[in-house]
């Protein structure tokens, strides 16, 4: 998050004069769009925003966005980010990567810098493939995905990008989708954490992945399939009819019928953002049985990697003046006599 005083900008003031390209109908145009539409509310400035990312469909974003830009190297956008963020800790620091950049070549990187707390804004697109090389099956695809790599079905378990992120200490975890309009409410709860905020987008591929979430986003099911976590409010989904209960003897979430929207009676939980053992029953639900959890999942912040570092600096030079000469006159020295 940037301390700096906010500007006033429009959703064109984040508009480049380059042409977007990806393919007609592909999920990260609404991601964009969203991106620069909720710029403004946050009074961000571009001349101190700073876009980072590593490589593949998603990892154009930096073109398209009217900031600072470093389009990196495959799963790195966290070590440059770390840097970046480190040389000015004023500037505000978003990564844009996806599942196969962050949770495959770079997964650990982005393990690190959720661990270290770096203060940043890290938006993981997942489309479940490898969209930019062309189809092959990603870490975060289904059992039984069809691929190049994979043509009589992936037989690998998918890795879930949420449960990853706390168990690599993340503070802040949250869940939206491309053309979800409750986006620019999770990107604004990401921006105002201190610390490491962790986005999982679902995301359209349109070519090698068509319509893989409409088990869930669809507007038929959305719904039924759909639970929007909100902190201090009911877990409730299908229009309040149903809730999720906690079972403490097994640990476990029960769907409940909630009667006449007494969900208190049901027993249905209430969310608490900071309650981390509560964030990983939501992101490790199977789904199916239970609606996808969207929304903010987890956030309760703590000291960032920046401040820890910047802190210790600020002691190991305190009372020390900056003289390169008496340095290197330092320790065992001699002179060399002319002639």
């Amino acid at each position: 998050m940037n301390d700096m005083s906010s500007v006033q900008t429009t959703p064109r003031d984040w508009e480049t004069d380059q042409e977007v390209r990806w393919c007609p109908g592909c999920g990260d145009y609404a991601i964009l769009k969203a991106v620069q539409r909720t710029l403004p509310m946050l009074g961000a400035d571009p001349k101190n925003t700073v876009f980072v990312s590593g490589i593949g469909c998603s990892s154009r974003f930096p073109y398209y966005v009217e900031s600072y830009g470093f389009h990196t190297i495959h799963g790195r956008a966290p070590a440059f980010a770390t840097g970046i963020k480190l040389a000015n800790p004023e500037l505000d620091v978003w990564i844009v990567t996806g599942d196969g950049d962050g949770m495959s070549i770079g997964g650990n990187h982005t393990m690190h810098v959720l661990r270290r707390n770096l203060d940043c804004q890290i938006l993981l697109f997942n489309n479940e493939i490898y969209g930019l090389t062309k189809g092959q099956y990603s870490p975060t695809s289904r059992v039984g995905t069809a691929s190049p790599t994979s043509p009589a079905g992936s037989v690998d378990r998918p890795a879930s990008p949420c449960a990853f992120a706390l168990g690599a200490g993340a503070r802040f975890v949250a869940r939206s989708y491309d053309v979800s309009k409750d986006l620019p409410e999770v990107l604004k709860a990401a921006h105002a954490h201190k610390g490491a905020a962790f986005l999982e987008i679902f995301q359209n591929c349109i070519v090698y992945n068509k319509d893989r979430f409409d088990d869930f986003t669809a507007k038929a099911v959305a719904a039924e399939m759909q639970l929007h976590c909100m902190d201090g409010k009911p877990l409730l989904f299908a229009n309040g009819c149903k809730g999720l209960s906690l079972d403490v003897r097994t640990l476990s979430f029960q769907v409940v019928d909630v009667v006449g929207a007494d969900w208190k009676a049901a027993g249905v939980a209430v969310h608490d953002v900071r309650n981390r053992a509560l964030a990983h029953m939501l992101v490790e639900m199977p789904f199916g049985p239970f609606p996808m959890a969207l929304g903010v999942i987890y956030d309760d912040p703590a000291p960032t990697f920046e401040s820890g570092v910047r802190a210790e600096r600020a002691t190991m030079v305190a009372g020390k003046s900056a003289d390169l000469g008496q340095l290197l006159a330092r320790g065992q020295t001699w002179t060399v006599a002319a002639g």
